[in-house]
């Protein structure tokens, strides 16, 4: 168990040295070409002006800089592919025991880390260089759904999932409805991605989820799944080292995108695949992303049916905001959330 632990957290240590050290140059680019919206504010979904988001973000948007996950999934790859490297060239020293790229646990998460990246990125230069309008939503659902698409059918076809793993009970059979239903997760956590609104949440969050499901890839003696999720949460803290009040920069989708594609596939890696509950318990250790996504739905369909808003402003942390919490304990607040989430969903895997 001690060397699995090192061969855990060593990686998670390199990846938030890499963070660190690469911050200056990619913050350098980032002001050089001055990556942020050149006017603030943005449209709600109807069409019009989203009064109360503009009044509090609008004018941040013009000055900070997007674009900041890349130090998240640059620092992780770099650490992936650096062990990779090392494992390959000096087989016989002691750090090729830390590399943990592996085809039937870790391949499928880092490339949809890579392919999330690339997405968010184009998105982010189109948001910067075309007054705010970054791809179509459309667009970005439909290279999400095609993406999650394969995924899902590969899980199906060619690791042979199923179902879905309920704790304490029998699992739930859905045969090629586990396509779909891969499909509609990881649209959920993409959607989940807009928590990104705050100097330091979303950094936060992310960071108690990946470090949950490390401890559940240990628990189900998914050691490089699990070295994988430790070396994601390095990246982010290296991250959240920058993004604490005041922010020097934002992640935005580049690294939102990257985390929550991601993300869907460590939560299917962890299920029925690693003989254990990562679906069902991602309800519980990703209580504040799923707390995002509904308070935005009923937003929506409050207003479709009457006219009116159920929230001050959605999602939930901007209402919170707009009733007169200051942005740094609503931070705070959903840092402890996610903290007691991340611990409750670790201690049911481990009785399950």
């Amino acid at each position: 168990m001690e060397s699995t632990l090192i061969n855990v957290l060593v990686p998670a240590l390199l990846s938030f040295v890499i963070g660190i050290a690469i911050t200056p140059l990619v913050t350098h680019f980032l002001f050089k070409y001055k990556v942020w919206k050149k006017q603030g504010g943005k449209k709600a979904i109807g069409g019009h002006e989203a009064i109360e988001f503009n009044r509090l973000k609008g004018e941040g948007e013009t000055k900070t800089p997007r674009m900041g996950g890349i130090i998240i999934w640059a620092s992780t790859l770099i650490t992936l592919s650096g062990l990779f490297a090392i494992a390959i060239l000096f087989p016989n020293s002691v750090f090729s025991n830390l590399d943990f790229l592996s085809r039937s646990q870790t391949l499928i998460p880092a490339g949809a880390l890579l392919i999330g990246a690339i997405i968010g990125f184009l998105n982010d230069f189109y948001d910067v260089t075309h007054g705010g309008q970054g791809l179509r939503l459309s667009i970005r659902l439909g290279l999400i759904t095609i993406l999650a698409g394969t995924l899902g059918w590969w899980f199906y076809t060619k690791l042979g999932v199923t179902g879905i793993s309920i704790p304490f009970s029998d699992n739930l059979e859905l045969g090629l409805l586990i396509i779909p239903f891969f499909v509609f997760l990881t649209l959920a956590l993409y959607a989940s991605g807009v928590i990104d609104g705050i100097d330091g949440l979303s950094g936060g969050v992310f960071a108690s989820i990946f470090a949950a499901y490390t401890g559940i890839a240990i628990i189900q003696s998914q050691y490089d799944l699990a070295a994988f999720c430790a070396t994601v949460v390095g990246g982010i803290m290296a991250f959240l080292w920058f993004n604490i009040p005041p922010a020097r920069f934002w992640m935005t989708e580049t690294g939102s995108m990257a985390l929550t594609l991601s993300l869907a596939t460590v939560v299917f890696m962890t299920d029925s695949l690693g003989d254990g509950n990562g679906i069902s318990l991602l309800f519980i250790v990703g209580l504040p992303l799923i707390a995002t996504v509904v308070s935005n739905v009923i937003q929506i369909l409050y207003r479709k049916n009457t006219g009116k808003k159920f929230f001050r402003i959605a999602p939930l942390h901007h209402h919170f905001e707009a009733i007169g919490w200051p942005s740094y304990k609503v931070t705070m607040r959903y840092w402890i959330i996610s903290i007691f989430c991340a611990a409750a969903g670790v201690i049911i895997a481990t009785l399950a």
